[in-house]
């Protein structure tokens, strides 16, 4: 029973997936914040534009 707790405190494959799936993680929180910052941005340009494009007249 020792020798089999001595070998699983060794054994580091899973902290490769830890590490992997943490990064994953980030990745994803960080698109998601600049989506976030720049989805108003986008969504007010759009709707100004949309006025604009309303007020002129098409001949």
């Amino acid at each position: 029973m020792i020798k089999f707790i001595k070998n699983f405190r060794k054994d580091e494959n899973g902290a490769v997936t830890v590490d992997w799936v943490v990064l994953t993680a980030a990745v994803v929180a960080l698109a998601g914040a600049a989506y976030t910052a720049i989805s108003d941005g986008t969504t007010s340009l759009t709707e100004s534009t949309g006025e604009f494009i309303e007020g002129k007249d098409p001949s």
